[in-house]
């Protein structure tokens, strides 16, 4: 349970601090860059802890057009960890801000 938190813990701040370097870099307010770095986050997360899936099965077809050796086909698995809810959540955070910056809610910097 520990572990769990600590790594929950661990990938928000990563995804605050990226996204702090990327509006300080850029000149944009932090709020603005939450939704889209919550999803490149999510995106690299699900491409890292995923098994099997298209990418293996062209890898697979490849090898097996080479080698003549047909292999079992692996299908997509995901395991849903505390670093792929963590950025889940901090994806939904930023879209909360995304939608009450696009709906003048929230006031553009002046």
């Amino acid at each position: 349970m520990k572990k769990s938190i600590l790594i929950s813990i661990s990938t928000l701040v990563i995804e605050t601090v990226i996204t702090l370097l990327i509006s300080w870099k850029l000149s944009i307010r932090f709020i603005e860059l939450m939704f889209f770095v919550g999803i490149a986050c999510s995106f690299f997360i699900f491409w890292f802890t995923s098994k099997g899936g298209a990418v293996s099965q062209y890898i697979d077809s490849q090898n097996s057009a080479l080698t003549g050796i047909v292999q079992e086909r692996d299908p997509l698995r995901f395991r849903i960890g505390p670093a792929f809810k963590a950025s889940l959540l901090f994806l939904l955070i930023g879209l909360i801000f995304f939608i009450l910056l696009v709906a003048n809610i929230i006031p553009p910097v002046k």
